[in-house]
């Protein structure tokens, strides 16, 4: 049962709130700025669920869990990589070395420190980055790594369901280093031929790499088609 809550902080414009049933209202009811419903926990089904019906979570600490379903979503089509004529040259040079889901946890940690150096509110609560730990150990949750001299400098999460990814969040520590894991998350995913890169929300830096908004209902009928298809489970190599 999914019930009606009134947000008073913001108009007494209407969400849902969620029950302990795994279910979400359709991702059309969010509102104008893509807030949808919340409550309910960030449990591996609920999510896989979420996640399936165009859905995510973003909260910031001391707030109940809220999910979000923008309209227009921001995406990137693997194909439709932008490597710039330095990063290509910085590729090529091997100036830093990419690894797949060999660290994962210490991926996530570093994107909500580095958010937090930098005086940014993070949404990556221990209870998040409990529950994406899940989702790796699972199998669905994937983490790209960029090194230099054996230290971790960039690198990037997301989950992963049939043939979509969505990204969750990035960071780096060195000049170009996520975008150089984005490039290579592109490089292979065009080669397991995925549909495309759920980026969620709008920034520059993503516009800047081939991002592009599409309306929601069209991510939608993407999503719907692309999650049905087979996965690419387990641990990935780079």
């Amino acid at each position: 049962m999914i019930s009606i809550f009134y947000d008073t902080t913001l108009l007494n414009m209407p969400v849902f709130m969620l029950s302990d049933e795994f279910i979400f209202p359709p991702a059309d009811f969010a509102r104008h700025d893509g807030l949808l419903c919340v409550g309910g926990d960030l449990s591996y089904h609920r999510l896989i669920k979420a996640y399936k019906s165009g859905i995510f979570p973003w909260f910031s600490k001391g707030e109940p869990i809220l999910w979000w379903s923008p309209d227009p979503r921001l995406v990137l089509f693997p194909s439709n990589i932008r490597i710039s004529r330095s990063l290509g040259k910085k590729i090529k040079k091997g100036t830093f070395s990419v690894t797949m889901d060999t660290a994962f946890e210490d991926v996530i940690r570093e994107c909500a420190t580095s958010r937090i150096e930098a005086g940014i509110d993070t949404w990556l609560v221990d209870g998040m980055i409990e529950a994406y730990v899940d989702l790796y150990n699972r199998g669905d949750a994937h983490s790209v790594e960029t090194w230099q001299k054996g230290r971790l400098v960039g690198g990037l999460y997301g989950v992963s369901i049939g043939r979509i990814f969505f990204g969750e969040s990035m960071f780096s520590r060195e000049s170009d280093a996520s975008k150089i894991a984005l490039a290579a998350l592109c490089f292979h995913l065009q080669k397991y031929k995925f549909d495309l890169i759920d980026c969620q929300v709008t920034t520059p830096h993503l516009v800047s790499m081939g991002a592009e908004e599409i309306p929601r209902q069209e991510f939608l009928l993407q999503l719907n088609s692309s999650v049905k298809k087979k996965g690419l489970s387990g641990r990935w190599i780079y």
